[in-house]
């Protein structure tokens, strides 16, 4: 393995707020319904304050690197004032600085944005909203244990536009429940005529460790399910958004930080159960942050668990897995620089997917097919 040079790879940050108001059935994301239904004043700022700390110990990892992008997933952390995240940018940037045109995306949910305004949270930093709408079929939410319905969500976008946020993302699933073809195009329909920017749309899976695993509801049907991709992507590619990537949809410019993650970028990760990766000169680490909120609190500040070194054996695989996900790919130097891995030790498996019109037949390009991109997994397992 060539010696890595971390300072020219880009550094994100990963923010995870844990709470939400309700756990919804198909959800099996790290997150944990609030106590007593509220999230308290003295709980944020315990919170908060622990944020800073394990940031602390991870200023080793950024080499001289400034924060590229933010991203605060979840949970709900809109359930978080506003004047706490500009509390808690303020701190964070005497520790690692920011670019100065660092992206800042906020989820939240349609139906806890009355925490504050969201003025308040584009003055405190915040410069894209990713709305958690996933249906505007108020018996779809309610399949899906959401606690907005269909009004709550167009007034969510309209809010946030009048509020001044030039980029929201929208989230929606598709083959919900019971759901019919027309009853998915209307969710993209809506979405679309009220000004999202950017679109998240994948299907709805059933994840162990859910509501739904242990009681499956009734799924459209395969040939549902196919019609609603393919006359989908064909609404949105007519109404001016770009496929850039498996399930993003964009007419403003890429998600930065998303960007990052498929570009097999490093990200720094701060919260309860947050996920990071960082190179340094000998290799590629991964590590995880204490899952529950209590325990993480308990351990400020919270170790890094499971701190390991990726193997030379599965560089390969991890990077192509982020890689190939992008419908244009990546620049094939991409590959030595990221992953300190000579690109010719991959020629025969390369060549073989060029052969077999998986891979596009360009030697700059690391990129499926059109055709390619419709057996991903298996072109991603060719490189195990």
């Amino acid at each position: 393995m060539a010696e890595l040079n971390p300072a020219i790879i880009p550094l994100s940050l990963y923010i995870h707020m844990p709470w939400c108001v309700r756990k919804c059935p198909y959800c099996d994301f790290n997150s944990h319904a609030v106590p007593n239904g509220e999230l308290s004043l003295d709980l944020e700022q315990e919170y908060l304050q622990a944020l800073v700390e394990d940031f602390k110990t991870q200023i080793h990892f950024a080499q001289g690197r400034k924060i590229h992008s933010i991203f605060i997933g979840g949970g709900t952390p809109s359930l978080i004032s506003a004047n706490g995240y500009q509390w808690l940018f303020s701190h964070l940037k005497k520790i690692i600085p920011f670019e100065q045109d660092c992206e800042i995306t906020l989820e939240a949910n349609p139906g806890t944005v009355e925490h504050d305004p969201f003025a308040d949270y584009l003055k405190a930093g915040i410069n894209r909203l990713s709305l958690g709408v996933q249906s505007f079929d108020t018996e779809h939410l309610k399949r899906l244990g959401r606690i907005h319905n269909n009004d709550d969500a167009i007034f969510a976008i309209q809010h946030a536009k009048e509020a001044g946020f030039q980029r929201i993302n929208v989230d929606l699933m598709h083959g919900l429940p019971e759901q019919t073809l027309e009853q998915a195009l209307y969710d993209l329909k809506l979405a679309v005529e009220n000004g999202a920017t950017h679109i998240s749309w994948y299907q709805l899976t059933i994840e162990p460790n859910t509501v739904f695993f242990r009681t499956q509801p009734i799924l459209p049907i395969d040939d549902v399910l196919e019609s609603i991709q393919e006359q989908g992507e064909t609404y949105l590619k007519a109404s001016g958004f770009i496929n850039y990537e498996v399930s993003a949809w964009r007419k403003e410019l890429p998600s930065t930080h998303n960007l990052n993650y498929w570009e097999f970028g490093d990200y720094l990760a701060i919260g309860a159960g947050a996920h990071g990766k960082v190179t340094q000169i000998d290799g590629v680490y991964r590590f995880q942050k204490t899952r529950l909120p209590k325990d993480y609190l308990a351990k400020t500040p919270a170790e890094h668990l499971q701190y390991k070194k990726i193997e030379k054996a599965d560089l390969p695989f991890e990077f192509m897995m982020n890689a190939l996900r992008l419908n244009e790919g990546v620049s094939a130097e991409l590959y030595a620089e990221r992953t300190g891995l000579a690109l010719k030790d991959l020629e025969k498996c390369l060549s073989s997917l060029r052969q077999r019109q998986l891979l596009v037949e360009d030697s700059n390009r690391l990129s499926c097919t059109e055709y390619g991109h419709g057996f991903l997994n298996s072109v991603l397992e060719e490189f195990l």
